[in-house]
């Protein structure tokens, strides 16, 4: 068939999402490619109580069609736990969505004409640049270093271009697992409001802390009604849900709910339902202290083996939280060409390339590690197999 696509179609393809989707799906590999959370932490007795209760106890509320905003019990459980974290918010500035994925198509929607401009962290999530190419947006990066975004720098982007918004994903950062600092944040919104730019801060991993001290959303900060907040209950309870939200001003969450009516009509009523009552009837904080525990020995568990086997050549990040750690491998190294190499030896990872939005030739001896979806054993083992491939290279 001689389809005439659409001019968005283009960008919508990415070859590395689709390698990691493959590679995840072998079981012969040791992986770190995906960005998984472990299965391990899945509360699949409870979620399944919950469900059956639904169906019982509301079941043909639960079947039917729910508004757009999402079930308003659970809109006010989102609002409750944002207080805490120090966000303003009321349910009426909650919209229920599919994940939070879904929250920056809907964000291009509402915001983006094709040509319009981006500006995102560099390297930054490569499904978010998979959504900004499909909406034709000119992607402006905006380099990131140890303290997250380099503010200073986008101050003068902000200074010679006017971005639709900002995307930022501050808070263990994919891929980097770096952390924007309080002072950054503060100057982030403070800069939003000045040049009244949207901020889309995407925290899917905020709530996995291992070490230190929680940091407050840019939305906490003065400036914040410019911010748009993104979550999800993906990486704490269970991806599969695709249960995630967004916080914003009502008028903004009125349009996003019109876009969201076009698009899917609502998130899953039953979903929405069942997990509002596994919520009520558990202590989800409970629940993600183990998940906690359990990531933190994983992350150890890989930061000492790459000390252990990696050649003294390559660096990586130390991350207080989250899922990624990153490495940076010796200039005459391409992780893309290695990739292949490493699948031979059964170990993967993603390749550093895909998640920079521009061609600047700074990505090619970079490499994400997810540590998140594999036992100890596993990642001692993989990243031997990893390291022998590496001091291979490096001689």
């Amino acid at each position: 068939m001689n389809i005439q696509w659409a001019n968005g179609v283009s960008g919508m393809d990415n070859p590395a999402v689709n390698d990691v989707l493959k590679i995840i799906q072998r079981n012969d590999i040791i992986s770190f490619a995906g960005g998984l959370p472990s299965a391990r932490s899945f509360p699949i007795k409870e979620l399944a109580a919950a469900f059956h209760s639904t169906l019982l106890e509301e079941g043909a509320a639960a079947l039917q069609y729910g508004v757009a905003n999402g079930y308003e019990p659970l809109r006010s459980w989102v609002a409750e736990r944002l207080q805490k974290q120090g966000i303003d918010c009321k349910p009426g500035n909650i919209i229920i969505t599919n994940g939070s994925q879904q929250v920056l198509d809907l964000a291009c929607r509402l915001l983006v004409n094709p040509g319009d401009a981006i500006a995102v962290e560099n390297p930054t999530y490569l499904a978010a640049i998979q959504v900004f190419k499909g909406a034709q947006a000119n992607i402006l990066p905006v380099p990131v270093d140890a303290y997250g975004m380099n503010i200073d720098e986008l101050a003068k982007v902000l200074q010679r271009e006017k971005p639709k918004f900002i995307y930022v994903n501050p808070t263990f950062q994919n891929p980097t697992g770096v952390t924007m600092t309080v002072e950054r944040r503060q100057q982030l919104a403070q800069l939003a409001a000045k040049y009244q730019v949207p901020v889309v801060e995407d925290n899917p991993y905020g709530e996995l802390r291992y070490d230190g001290t929680p940091v407050p959303p840019i939305k906490s900060f003065p400036g914040g009604e410019w911010v748009l907040y993104a979550g999800t209950i993906s990486k704490i309870v269970a991806p599969g849900l695709r249960i995630g939200w967004m916080a914003a001003g009502e008028e903004f969450i009125a349009k996003m709910a019109s876009a969201k009516q076009i698009s899917d009509v609502l998130t899953n009523s039953l979903t929405q339902r069942a997990l509002y009552r596994y919520l009520c009837n558990h202590d989800i904080d409970n629940h993600i202290g183990t998940i906690v525990a359990q990531y933190k020995e994983q992350r150890d568990s890989m930061l000492e083996a790459m000390k252990a086997f990696f050649p003294a050549e390559v660096t990586w990040t130390i991350p207080d939280g989250g899922m990624f750690i990153w490495a940076t491998l010796p200039e005459n190294i391409d992780t893309t060409k290695l990739l292949p190499e490493a699948i031979k030896e059964k170990v993967a990872f993603v390749p550093g390339a895909p998640f920079y939005s521009d061609d600047t030739g700074q990505s090619h001896n970079t490499m994400r590690l997810n540590f998140s979806n594999s036992t100890p054993d596993m990642i001692y083992e993989g990243m031997e197999r990893l390291g022998r491939l590496l001091k291979a290279h490096v001689r």
